[in-house]
C-alpha cells in the first residue's frame, strides 16, 4: 500500500469556468456549449467546434520572451492553488516545492506562420520560437516561482495530467519535496486539431459521450492544478486539506498507436494497480470521473471495463462541458473528482440521452447526491497509455 499524501489546494480553468468552484458549479447546474472559434474550423466535412477558455478570464502577463498560451492557462491555475492554500513565492522559498506538469503538446506547434514564412524564403521573427524555448510548462513554472525541488514535464498524450499527479505523489512519499505543484496544461493547437480531425474522431456538434448517436470529440483548452504536501508541511504550515491522493497505476497497452486494446486489458491493469496501491477493492469507489471521449473506440472499451469491474458504480464524463484538453484533461477530471468527493454531488454526462444498443455501462445524467470515501479517475491515450488515480476525501 502507497502511503496516502495529502492535498491542500486546487486549481482550475477552462471553458467551464475561470476557477475551481466555477467549473464545478457551471458542471452541476450550469452549461456550455463549444464554438467555431477562429483558427479552429474549416469548410470540410471534418469541421468541429471547440470548448475555448474565455478570454477576458485571463490576464496577460507580459514579459520577454513572451509566454505561450499554454503558460498563459497554467499560471491562473496555479495562482488560484496558492491563493487558496495561502502561499506566496516568500513561503515557498523556504521550502522544497517540485514542479510536474503534463501536457500534450504544449501550444509548441503554435508556430505553424513562422514555418510557412520560412518556406517562402523570408525571415520570419525567431521570438515565436524564443518563446517556445522558455516555456516548458514545468520548467517555466518552476522559474516563475522559484522553486528549488524536481521538475518535470509528462509527455504522456492523453494521460499526461494523471501521470504528472501520481508522479507527484511519489516525489512526496520519496521525501524528495516538501510540497509539489503539479497537474496539466494544453492550450488549442491548430495542428492538434487538424490531426485529430484527419483521424476522423472529431464530431460536427457538441459531444455525446457514451451516447447511441455520439460522432466524436470536440478538443478543448485548460489547464488544472492540486498542490500536494508532505506530514510535515501540512503541520509546519498549518494547512487545510481538501483531500488525498490513494494510488496510481499505469499500464500501456502496446496495442495500437491510437485505440486501446479491444478488451481493455491495459485499462484493466492500470485501474488494478490504482487499487492495489490504495489497499482498496473495487465496491469501495463511491464513483467514478471517467475520461468519455465520445469516440467510438474509447466510450466501447471504457464501458466494457467500468461494466465489468464496476457494475453498480455511478460514473459521469466531463468532456461534454471542457472539451478534450489532452494533457490538462486528467488534471482537471482530476480536481473534479476531488470537489464531487468534497461536497457529495456528481455532475450530469451532458450529451447523453440513449444507450447504443450494445452498451454495457450507463453514464450518471443528472445532478445525483453520492456519499463516497473514494473516487476514481481514469484516462485512455494515444500510444496505448492506460491511467488511474483513487483518491479519498478528508485529511490524512
Amino acid at each position: 500500500m502507497d502511503r496516502p499524501v495529502s492535498i491542500c489546494a486546487s486549481g482550475c480553468i477552462c471553458a467551464a469556468g475561470k476557477d475551481t468552484r466555477a467549473c464545478f458549479e457551471t458542471m452541476l447546474d450550469g452549461d456550455v456549449q463549444p464554438t467555431f472559434a477562429p483558427g479552429f474550423s474549416y469548410d470540410q466535412p471534418m469541421h468541429s467546434p471547440v470548448f475555448a477558455v474565455e478570454q477576458e478570464w485571463i490576464t496577460p502577463k507580459e514579459q520577454t520572451p513572451a509566454l505561450t498560451e499554454t503558460m498563459q492557462l497554467l499560471f491562473p491555475a496555479v495562482g488560484e492553488a496558492l491563493a487558496q492554500a495561502g502561499l506566496n513565492r516568500e513561503r515557498l522559498g523556504n521550502l522544497k516545492v517540485g514542479s510536474c506538469i503534463g501536457s500534450s503538446t504544449g501550444a509548441s506547434l503554435n508556430f505553424k506562420s513562422f514555418y510557412q514564412q520560412w518556406r517562402e524564403g523570408s525571415e520570419p521573427d525567431l521570438q515565436v520560437i524564443e518563446s517556445y524555448l522558455h516555456c516548458n510548462p514545468a520548467a517555466a513554472l518552476a522559474d516563475q516561482y522559484e522553486l528549488n525541488g524536481p521538475v518535470q514535464t509528462v509527455t504522456n498524450a492523453c494521460s499526461s495530467g494523471t501521470d504528472a499527479i501520481g508522479i507527484a505523489a511519489s516525489w512526496i512519499r520519496q521525501g524528495l519535496c516538501d510540497l509539489v505543484i503539479a497537474g496539466g496544461a494544453d492550450a488549442l493547437s491548430g495542428i492538434s486539431y487538424t490531426g485529430f480531425s484527419r483521424l476522423m474522431i472529431t464530431s460536427p456538434e457538441r459531444c455525446r459521450p457514451f451516447d447511441k448517436d455520439r460522432q466524436g470529440l470536440n478538443l478543448g483548452e485548460g489547464a488544472a492544478v492540486l498542490i500536494l504536501a508532505s506530514d510535515k508541511a501540512m503541520q509546519e504550515l498549518k494547512l487545510g486539506s481538501i483531500g488525498q491522493v490513494l494510488g496510481y497505476g499505469t499500464c500501456c497497452d502496446a496495442y495500437h498507436l491510437t485505440a486501446p486494446h479491444p478488451e481493455g486489458t491495459g485499462l484493466k491493469q492500470a485501474i488494478s494497480e490504482a487499487l492495489k496501491r490504495s489497499k482498496i477493492n473495487t465496491q469501495e469507489i463511491g464513483f467514478i470521473n471517467v475520461h468519455g471521449t465520445g469516440t467510438e473506440n474509447n466510450d466501447r472499451i471504457e464501458g466494457q471495463v467500468i461494466s465489468e469491474l464496476f457494475p453498480s458504480t455511478p460514473f459521469t464524463g466531463v468532456k461534454s462541458f471542457t472539451g478534450h484538453t489532452l494533457g490538462a484533461a486528467g488534471a482537471i477530471e482530476a480536481v473534479m473528482t476531488l470537489m464531487s468527493l468534497r461536497y457529495g454531488l456528481l455532475m450530469p454526462t451532458r450529451g447523453f440521452h440513449e444507450a447504443a444498443p450494445d452498451a454495457k455501462a450507463i453514464p450518471v445524467t443528472q445532478k445525483t447526491e453520492i456519499k463516497a470515501e473514494y473516487g476514481l479517475s481514469d484516462s485512455l491515450a494515444f500510444g496505448g497509455n492506460n491511467s488511474a488515480l483513487v483518491f479519498k476525501k478528508g485529511a490524512v
